[in-house]
């Protein structure tokens, strides 16, 4: 089976992570300040358009 035909293990694994958070629903909880997210995006940014291509 190739790895993009449907119901490979990746698939399986997320139906069952989905159930279970339909299931048992719990909020999301940032990690980062929007400033520190944007700080780095922007880094992000800089980097790749520096890349030369």
């Amino acid at each position: 089976m190739a790895v993009d035909e449907p119901g490979n293990a990746d698939d399986r694994r997320s139906e069952v992570e989905l159930a279970d958070w339909n299931e048992y629903p719990r909020p999301f909880v940032w990690t980062k300040t929007a400033d520190e997210i944007l700080d780095k995006f922007a880094a992000y940014r800089r980097r790749i358009s520096d890349s030369g291509h």
